[in-house]
């Protein structure tokens, strides 16, 4: 094998002829020919599907900006309505762009309109429909604040179900809103749940955890 290698790499390559040469450049020529005839044939036969796959593309991509442009033109829209309403601080103007504009723009303008004008039906929207959760949950625990008293401690812990979880970013206020709302009714053993419920978890914040063993 080493030897047929060593030949191999030793043997000097074949020169060709003129006539091979030639014979060569006619495969060549022959065989292109043939190829631009097959692709010929080719697009004549599937000419309309082509021209169809092309025009879809050009649509997909025309449709494609101009869906990037106007989303770019609402979001300056947004921006542009959100900073005049702010600028007035008006509650009324910012509501009307909570309910013009979505997103977590439209959660923050609502939210600030609340706090200018304290209108507890504002804060009620934003935890009903609000656009993100982080808003929801914080506008229920106002609405707690303001309705509370009214409200038993079952109502409250209810209301609150939703941010029973750690995906609320407000969970640990909501288990210490409710065991305060069980502790001003005289429940102090569900209180005591909910405050063991904080004490014991290493990952709630210093201040709660603080918080919730003074009651305990």
């Amino acid at each position: 094998m080493a030897n047929m290698l060593e030949r191999n790499k030793n043997a000097k390559p074949v020169k060709k002829t003129h006539a091979e040469y030639a014979e060569d450049a006619l495969y060549r020529e022959v065989w292109e020919e043939v190829n631009n005839e097959k692709t010929m044939r080719f697009i004549k036969k599937y000419y309309k599907v082509i021209l169809g796959i092309a025009f879809g593309i050009m649509i997909i991509a025309v449709g494609f900006q101009i869906a990037v442009r106007h989303n770019a033109m609402q979001k300056i829209r947004t921006a542009e309505q959100y900073e005049a309403a702010v600028a007035t601080l008006d509650p009324n103007k910012l509501a009307a762009v909570a309910n013009n504009i979505d997103g977590a723009t439209a959660d923050l303008a609502l939210f600030q309109a609340y706090l200018l004008d304290n209108d507890i039906a504002k804060i009620e929207q934003l935890a009903k429909k609000g656009n993100t959760r982080d808003f929801r949950d914080l506008a229920k625990l106002h609405v707690i604040g303001a309705k509370g008293d009214a409200m038993t401690a079952q109502q409250v812990e209810e209301y609150l179900a939703d941010l029973n979880t750690k995906n609320s970013p407000f969970y640990y206020t909501a288990a210490l809103t409710v065991a305060q709302k069980y502790l001003a009714v005289g429940d102090k053993d569900t209180a005591n749940k909910w405050l063991d419920k904080i004490i014991k978890d290493e990952k709630a914040p210093a201040t709660i955890s603080g918080s919730a063993q003074a009651l305990r």
